[in-house]
């Protein structure tokens, strides 16, 4: 049974309220939260809070509430470090002068420090190879069962030719066709108009996104709305829907000069 921590609250609301020191100011944005033990939901003391776009930190305190003041507009990447822990990174999509709460799980249970340890029986579990390492985070979000997700497999299976016929059957996704132009891809909830946002390989790309050559592409996902869209892409083009290609062959590398 998880500890009651009725004060937590109260706590975040005083660090909320609490002024920002003058001389760590980088932007007009917070983050605030609990940072606590996924396995026993006690909290994590001097845990550390990196923010990889400008290397400044911040600790949790003896409660493992933290606070990180003045930071920039946009999407953010944390990686947060704990004695006895693995590291573990957090991605946030922060809004001008935003205040945000988020609290912070660190899983014991991957460092041998999980208590009380008790052995199981033997079991068997079948679950779909993994696509390989780049593609850690499309495997991610489609554990958390938020959005639509196909793989080569499954457009293999549909027999599909383009993009939009992979996506046609997706629940919510409409598809606009007539002009000459060929059929584009958009949502029932979105406004008449309004296209989805594109990222192909991780980056945003609204030109090459939807012709995206079928044979190219190893997975797919789809967010219809603002509500299913994860934190790393909701953008001010959100409410048009997301629609994320992942290629076989990965962005082109550069070449040294």
């Amino acid at each position: 049974m998880k500890p009651s921590t009725p004060l937590l609250p109260l706590l975040l609301s005083a660090l909320l309220a609490l002024p920002s020191p003058a001389g760590a100011q980088k932007g007009d944005g917070r983050l605030v939260g609990q940072i606590v033990d996924r396995t026993n939901g006690l909290p994590v003391v001097n845990a550390e809070l990196f923010h990889l776009g400008d290397s400044r930190s911040t600790s949790s305190d003896s409660t493992g509430a933290y606070r990180f003041d003045g930071l920039p507009t946009g999407i953010l990447k944390f990686v947060v470090r704990a004695k006895g822990y693995p590291a573990t990174s957090l991605v946030v999509a922060l809004a001008r002068g935003e205040s945000m709460v988020r609290r912070i799980e660190l899983d014991s249970s991957q460092s041998g420090r999980a208590s009380a340890a008790q052995s199981l029986n033997k079991v068997t579990i079948e679950a779909a190879p993994s696509l390989g390492p780049r593609y850690a985070d499309f495997e991610r979000r489609k554990a958390t069962g938020q959005g639509h997700y196909i793989t080569s497999d499954d457009i293999e299976k549909m027999n599909a030719s383009t993009l939009q016929e992979a996506v046609r059957t997706v629940r919510g996704v409409t598809l606009d066709c007539g002009g000459g132009a060929g059929c584009s891809i958009r949502m029932v909830r979105a406004p008449m108009q309004c296209l989805p946002e594109y990222v192909v390989d991780d980056r945003v790309d609204n030109f090459f996104g939807p012709t995206v050559a079928i044979r190219d592409i190893q997975g797919i996902e789809v967010y219809t709305g603002p509500s299913d869209v994860p934190g790393e892409y909701a953008g001010r083009n959100a409410g048009c829907g997301v629609i994320v290609i992942w290629t076989k062959s990965g962005p082109p590398r550069r070449k040294k000069p």
